[in-house]
């Protein structure tokens, strides 16, 4: 499957970046390097990812150490609507903003009539601040939970060699910590490089390079394989040189400490928790406005684009009679997908952690490029692999549950290997001894007890897929659109009202699974 599916089609991009008209060929690539509407692409990418890491870890380090260090209340409650941020999408958090913020947003509007002439939310800017509020809860969980297991020791002999409170910060925490933080900055720029539907909605002509391969591939003025596949290697070029100066920092920056005695949680003042309170209130309040505004705005009645002050439910009622295709559509692919993940979670999870070699760490290596793979990207293999005879995909449901199973294994496969090495072979041994035959003992033993880290992972796993858009805008046919389609679609009609409310069924729907995934979770003790 993963050579089939993975290796088979990244092979064919590669190919065909080099083939222009059935010649072997160095044009694009040349285009690319000289001409400034291609490179500029790369570099407006580069900017808006490497600023909105910057700002997320600005962010999500200090909101990391108030929620682990101090006595904080409603904690629970603080780190569900963080991960609720994260794992709801870009786009529909760039429209939210687009509401507020936009040429015609309230907030703008509010703001001419006091007098404020403010800039609007269109431009790098937006997209670098929807990046940042999007995506620093990977920061957050990252090192808060790289925090939870720091030796105290390695503090408390800093303070008695006479460091102080930043001195230790400086020179003890942020080391020990660095690894897990330099993990959530790589997250937080891939997830920003790899984006499609924020730039798309929020450019304005800035292009970034997801969208200018998508651009090159789907043209209405004849589209361009040559182009949109040098594109896409050089999209995935960087996504793994990121990957590989992440794993090089750390490789030259890593720790070691027992973790025998986990620091304890520091009371604060009255007023010293009413400062740490208002930071994370001010945060996280920021963080769930999008959420609010678009639950809010589904309920109220619209007169064209602009939205009125009146209750209604008309945006739910047009959009049960005008896209309930897509509603269907995008909880059935996701639920075969996870069907098909669940297995291949439990049986390679199984051969890579009780079967270590060569071979099985090639394996696990390869399931894990799609992580960082940008979905346009994964789309266009695709379909460059798969739109003739005999694996004539294109257009179809099948290449969308495919396209699906391959991005979204690696949250599956991580929860699955996580909980299989906590789980002891004699377990399995036990079971062989009395005669039950190592298929049997797998299926009616360790996949029991496997069960609850891959329902764990395979429920994440369901909600990114559900929320999925930058793959599905390539691969998609009319009669297989999904909601995420269908959002974007209607807001470059400005029917911002049915928007609205397929961006809230969302957005209820990852709640719900959510819900499902910390109870899972914490029952067995399995992090998220």
């Amino acid at each position: 499957m993963v050579i089939l599916f993975l290796v088979y089609p990244l092979t064919n991009i590669f190919i065909n970046s080099f083939v222009q008209d059935g010649k072997f060929t160095l044009e694009t690539y040349k285009d690319f390097f000289t001409l400034k509407y291609y490179y500029g692409a790369l570099f407006n990418s580069l900017i808006v990812c490497t600023l909105a890491t910057f700002f997320a870890i600005c962010i999500g380090l200090p909101l990391a150490y108030i929620m682990a260090r101090f006595d904080i209340p409603f904690k629970k409650t603080i780190h569900i609507l963080i991960i609720l941020t994260l794992l709801s999408p870009p786009f529909i958090g760039a429209y939210s903003w687009i509401l507020m913020l936009g040429n015609n947003g309230f907030l703008t509007n509010f703001f001419h009539e006091i007098g404020l002439n403010t800039k609007s939310i269109y431009g790098l800017h937006g997209m670098v601040w929807v990046f940042t509020i999007q995506f620093y809860p990977h920061i957050y969980l990252y090192v808060s939970g790289a925090l939870k297991t720091i030796d105290s020791s390695l503090e408390e002999a800093a303070e008695s060699l006479g460091s102080g409170r930043w001195g230790k910060l400086k020179t003890v925490t942020l080391p020990l910590v660095f690894p897990t933080l330099s993990t959530g900055a790589l997250m937080v720029f891939m997830a920003s490089f790899a984006d499609f539907g924020t730039p798309m909605l929020m450019g304005q002509g800035i292009k970034v390079l997801p969208i200018l391969a998508y651009e090159q591939f789907i043209s209405e003025l004849g589209s361009n394989p040559a182009m949109a596949s040098t594109l896409s290697m050089i999209l995935l070029t960087v996504s793994t040189s990121i990957l590989f100066l992440q794993r090089y920092l750390v490789s030259r920056k890593t720790f070691t400490m027992s973790s025998m005695r986990p620091p304890k949680i520091i009371k604060l003042k009255p007023f010293q928790k009413f400062l740490a309170l208002l930071y994370v209130g001010i945060v996280v309040g920021i963080s769930i406005i999008p959420q609010a505004t678009v639950i809010t705005t589904s309920f109220l009645k619209t007169n064209g684009p602009v939205f009125t002050n009146q209750f209604s439910l008309d945006s739910y009622r047009e959009v049960l009679y005008r896209v309930p295709k897509a509603i269907i559509n995008t909880f059935t692919y996701s639920s075969v997908a996870i069907a098909f993940m669940v297995i291949a979670g439990l049986l390679i999870s199984y051969v890579i952690v009780r079967r270590n070699s060569k071979l099985t760490s090639l394996l696990d290596a390869l399931i894990m490029i799609p992580y960082v793979m940008p979905g346009t990207v994964l789309g266009i293999s695709l379909i460059i692999a798969f739109n003739k005879p005999p694996f004539a995909l294109t257009g179809t449901w099948i290449i969308l549950v495919i396209a699906y199973c391959i991005r979204k294994l690696p949250y599956t496969m991580r929860s699955s290997t996580a909980i299989l090495h906590q789980i002891d072979k004699s377990v399995e041994e036990a079971s062989i001894s009395l005669g039950v035959p190592p298929m049997k003992t797998f299926f009616k033993t360790t996949a029991i007890l496997m069960l609850p880290g891959v329902l764990s992972g395979a429920i994440l796993s369901w909600v990114t897929t559900i929320n999925e858009l930058s793959s599905t805008i390539v691969l998609y046919a009319g009669s297989t659109a999904t909601i995420t389609v269908a959002i974007y679609s209607e807001v470059f009609t400005a029917n911002f009202g049915t928007a609205a409310a397929l961006a809230t069924i969302l957005s209820l729907s990852t709640i719900i699974s959510l819900f499902i995934v910390t109870l899972i979770s914490g029952k067995k003790g399995i992090p998220i």
